[in-house]
């Protein structure tokens, strides 16, 4: 009877202790506590016995935090099966600080289960110094330049962001701007300038140098900071195993390392403009500029409209430029102005800002359209300028009343003398029947017109319907663009090929293979590397022909760094090469 109740006891512990040893749990975890601005640690989520039911998103400000992926583990201890469900975040630091991610709720079986806080200590990103540039230690590493010892407020300048890369990095992938601190400047887009890429020697080791720009306008004075800049970049280096040997490095995939990279701070003066002999009508307007304004008509009424058009070209903030009051126009009746912008350049600070104004006399007794006027002041000789249209002849003519048509008499041939008819005699003769025309109804041409509408509804049935499943399928609106990306691609690479430009040839056939793959593995064109051949599932299948070519088109894009100078003919059978590969991806079925 006692070994009975000491089984029964052994029993009842061991599902109280199997019910407790896979209860759901809920953890969440950092890899790392401490990191530098603009670096990533991986935040995870474990939820362990139980699929949860909603996923808590955590937000820090000063955090950047994004969901990178799910994974499922599955664990057997002595029979017993425990599954684990771990959803990753990439947390990215914007701003330096002591940082607490704070306890997260999850429902998790109907539990509501809560995470612990987590503390995340962020240092502020340190460009690396002279010794260790010089060295050539660092593999990639950021400088920020700003072309002018000063500036005025309202005055324009493009500053490089230039990016260092080491001799030894076959290629750059995922770079993307962590930080970019602006404070007392409008900041434009980013942007690489074209065909400026060189070659510099920095110590003992050779870099190449892509140069970026920033378009800045100065929008109050003291002195402005620019930067640190931070951003992070995925860099492929040569494999351990393959050493300096060329041999090996067409062949090799390298190893991909992430990198973070910090600009010092730089500080401009800001200057405010001068108040001194500053014109009566100055509008704001900052920077080098022309005028030419005309207008018509001269010979009018009283009330009529008179165009006047007013361009202005140059240097400068174009879109902050505004028509100034004339003061001298109280004769007019003026109406708001339109404004059209045209840019030369690709920061906007270059091109014609054209503006028509209406205006019309209000009396007969004005013979001019006033001298029209407009200031601007130019910091590079720091002084204010005015540019002058003389004033237009007009004549006005006085609105008078419009006189009433005179109509004329009916005349009559009847004779004076005799008296009217008051009663005609009936008609007895009705003249020859006509043959009625053909009901419209019966008409090929009347039927005809009346099917014009139904046909334009159909026609924008159709049409709106097509827009709406394109607007629906993210897929084939990037295929269609892809498309012309790279029919355009081809025919610069058939010029660079004609004009022996290897460097551009191949920098433009290696974004030509990433569009073209991004649009096939659906993913990212900038992620895009070597690597992805025998990684992805997709490629995995494909014909061994096919997966050849696309290694060889990378080897010769990775390989143009540092090869000879080839010759046009080369250039071109790499072209013909890449053009039959591309039909070869887009009949790649995903």
């Amino acid at each position: 009877m006692q070994l009975k109740i000491k089984i029964l006891f052994l029993l009842v512990a061991s599902a109280l202790f199997s019910g407790a040893a896979f209860a759901a749990s809920f953890t969440a975890s950092l890899d790392r506590d401490s990191i530098a601005v603009g670096e990533s640690v991986t935040l995870s989520l474990a939820f362990e016995g139980a699929q949860p039911r909603t996923i808590p998103m955590p937000s820090v400000p000063g955090l950047q935090i994004t969901q990178a992926g799910t994974s499922q583990f599955v664990n057997v201890v002595n029979g017993a099966m425990t599954a684990t469900v771990t959803v990753t975040f990439n947390v990215t630091a914007t701003q330096a600080g002591e940082f607490t991610i704070p306890a997260l709720t999850a429902d998790v079986s109907g539990q509501s289960l809560t995470s612990s806080p987590l503390k995340l200590s962020v240092a502020a990103a340190a460009a690396p110094t002279a010794d260790a540039v010089n060295s050539g230690n660092e593999i990639a590493f950021m400088k920020l330049i700003f072309p002018k010892p000063r500036i005025y407020v309202g005055e324009t300048a493009v500053a490089r962001l230039e990016l260092y890369l080491r001799e030894d990095v076959q290629n750059l992938a995922n770079f993307q701007l962590t930080s970019s601190p602006t404070e007392g400047f409008s900041a434009g887009k980013l942007v690489e300038l074209q065909n400026q890429r060189r070659r510099v020697q920095v110590g003992n080791r050779a870099y190449t140098v892509i140069p970026l720009a920033v378009p800045l306008t100065a929008v109050r004075a003291g002195d402005v900071e620019l930067g640190p800049f931070t951003a992070n970049a995925v860099v492929v280096l040569p494999s351990e195993n393959q050493g300096g040997n060329p041999f090996f490095r067409m062949f090799n995939q390298g190893e991909q390392r992430q990198v973070t990279l910090a600009t010092e701070k730089v500080v401009v003066p800001s200057l405010p403009l001068p108040t001194a002999d500053q014109p009566a009508n100055f509008s704001g307007a900052v920077g080098d500029f022309s005028m030419t304004a005309t207008a018509g008509p001269t010979t009018l009424t009283v009330g009529d409209p008179i165009t006047m058009r007013v361009q202005i070209a140059g240097r400068g903030a174009l879109d902050a430029i505004t028509l100034p009051v004339q003061d001298s126009w109280q004769n007019f009746k003026t109406y708001p102005p339109t404004a059209k912008l045209e840019t030369s350049d690709q920061f906007g600070f270059q091109g014609t800002k054209t503006f028509e104004e209406i205006v019309s006399p209000l009396n007969s007794d004005v013979h001019e359209l006033p001298a029209f006027s407009f200031s601007f002041f130019n910091p590079d000789d720091g002084k204010f300028h005015t540019l002058t249209q003389p004033a237009l002849p007009l004549t006005i003519k006085a609105a008078g009343a419009t006189p009433l048509p005179t109509l004329a008499a009916t005349k009559t041939s009847a004779p004076e003398n005799q008296p009217p008819q008051d009663i005609l005699p009936i008609k007895e003769n009705l003249g020859a029947l006509e043959k009625s025309a053909t009901p419209l109804i019966a008409s090929p041409n009347f039927l005809a017109l009346q099917s014009l509408p139904v046909l334009a509804l159909l026609t924008a049935i159709v049409w709106r319907k097509r827009a709406d499943n394109l607007a629906n399928n993210p897929r084939l609106r990037r295929q269609r663009a892809v498309a012309q990306v790279v029919a355009m691609g081809l025919n610069d690479l058939k010029k660079f090929a004609a004009e022996n430009k290897p460097d551009e040839f191949f920098a433009t056939l290696f974004r030509l293979l990433q569009e073209q793959l991004g649009e096939r593995l659906d993913c990212p064109a900038t992620a895009i590397t070597e690597a992805i051949v025998p990684d992805h599932a997709l490629l995995r299948t494909a014909p061994l022909a096919l997966r050849t070519a696309l290694h060889e088109q990378f080897q010769l894009c990775n390989q143009a760094r540092y090869a000879p100078v080839r010759g046009s003919s080369e250039l071109n059978s790499v072209a013909t090469q890449f053009e039959k590969l591309l039909g070869e991806l887009q009949n790649l079925k995903s």
